[in-house]
């Protein structure tokens, strides 16, 4: 077990990602506490979704920003080495073959920083996500 030296709270894995402190309130909010390197790559995944599917709420949730439409439709997060999309199992499986060059597991989609984010598939994914659990 791994106790973080500032909040105090205790994890299975060493420097464990978390937030120390109040989860933020806003999308804005969490990609400003983000490395300053990520923020860019994060409005990009912001604004493709936002633009897909705008009548949407944003919120966070699971300390992730979050877009619902009577529940939770799409979230993605930060990470040291790629933004993580989470879209659902069913939307990973739909899209399989054009996300070939990305690594996924059950609902989730790795985008690493060092490639383009691909704006247009992550666009189509969120429409997808709201027309299919409309």
């Amino acid at each position: 077990m791994w106790k973080c030296p500032k909040c105090g709270r205790t994890f299975k894995n060493t420097n464990q990602d978390h937030y120390c402190g109040e989860a933020p309130k806003t999308i804005e909010e969490y990609i400003e506490r983000q490395p300053e390197q990520v923020q860019p790559y994060l409005r990009q995944v912001d604004q493709a979704v936002r633009s897909a599917i705008p009548d949407t709420t944003e919120k966070i949730s699971w300390s992730m920003p979050t877009y619902w439409k009577k529940h939770n439709l799409i979230q993605f997060a930060s990470f040291k080495k790629h933004i993580g999309l989470y879209p659902g199992p069913e939307a990973v499986e739909a899209f399989a073959e054009r996300l070939k060059e990305y690594k996924t597991s059950k609902g989730a989609i790795q985008l690493p920083y060092d490639k383009p984010m691909p704006i247009e598939l992550i666009g189509e994914i969120a429409r997808w996500c709201e027309k299919e659990n409309s």
